[in-house]
């Protein structure tokens, strides 16, 4: 009886062993105090059980169980078992990402507590939107196209560069360079000494400017306005006068007679003259004795 307790005592430390052991490395304690939640995913993405839970990139948990809804396709049900003292509050986002290296982390991100809190057994809705691995999946159209992008440059750098004809363009670079730097000094002169020259002159025209305006405000506008419109008013009058045939400036323009006998008078006189210089002494004579006229 003895050698057969033992062999029975030996018998149940091994399948107690077993127990724990199966428990073990699916991730359960035999003496498990763990918060039992679960998470409501529409695609798992590969998450197996045993799978390590993350808040904010620490460990707090496990995956206990993956439970797909066959008849609700799009439902899979996660049992996730985590330290009770993690608080998770509405609000709180739970994800699920793709390592570089392969499987599927679920990832916590809790929210301030506040007096909305999940209770253990409670159903929590999971982020179904894309992790930091998915992001880059998204990306790689993108990253695709511009290591295209980049093949293309590198080829056309590579053509640049064994191009025979790169000294010449250097060199002219550089000339053009030293050309730049002749012209940036002719504008550093011109800043320094022409501009606050034409600066000071345009000064003094801004000076003389005011000057004169300061005159023109003493100027009396009204005044001068005022005889201004006298004198047109007097041109207007000898204008009306030179017009008016009565008159005697009228009569005088518009009198064709008058013009007439002036153009005779004129050409009188003008015969006179030009007699007078071909016989003087028909006109003048003059004698010391009183001699007698001819």
């Amino acid at each position: 009886m003895k050698k057969e307790y033992k062999i029975g005592v030996v018998g149940i430390v091994a399948l107690v062993t077993m127990f724990m052991g199966i428990n073990f490395l699916k991730g359960k304690s035999l003496f498990n105090t763990n918060s039992e939640y679960y998470i409501r995913f529409a695609n798992a993405k590969g998450l197996a059980k045993s799978s390590m839970v993350f808040a904010d990139g620490y460990e707090v948990g496990i995956v206990s169980d993956v439970i797909y809804d066959y008849k609700n396709p799009g439902n899979v049900l996660v049992e996730i078992s985590v330290d009770p003292r993690l608080v998770l509050c509405r609000g709180t986002k739970i994800n699920l990402d793709a390592g570089l290296m392969g499987g599927v982390t679920m990832n916590i991100a809790p929210v301030t507590i506040s007096a909305e809190r999940y209770m253990p057994g409670d159903t929590i809705p999971g982020d179904d939107s894309n992790g930091l691995m998915g992001k880059v999946d998204e990306m790689m159209p993108q990253i695709v196209s511009i290591v295209g992008k980049l093949d293309t440059l590198v080829t056309s750098v590579n053509r640049l560069v064994n191009d025979p004809n790169l000294p010449v363009i250097l060199s002219n670079v550089e000339q053009v360079t030293s050309e730049l730097t002749q012209t940036a000094q002719h504008l550093n002169t011109i800043v320094g000494k022409d501009i606050p020259a034409l600066a000071q002159t345009y000064g003094k025209v801004g000076e003389n400017v005011l000057y004169i305006t300061e005159n023109f405000k003493t100027l009396d506008f009204h005044a001068t306005l005022e005889g201004v419109n006298t004198t047109i008013n007097n041109v207007n009058a000898v204008v009306s006068q030179m017009r008016n045939p009565e008159g005697s400036l009228g009569a005088f323009l518009y009198d064709r007679s008058l013009y007439d006998g002036l153009n005779k008078t004129v050409g009188s006189v003008d015969s006179l003259m030009t007699d007078i210089k071909a016989r003087p002494k028909r006109y003048v004579h003059f004698s010391v004795f009183g001699g007698k006229n001819k």
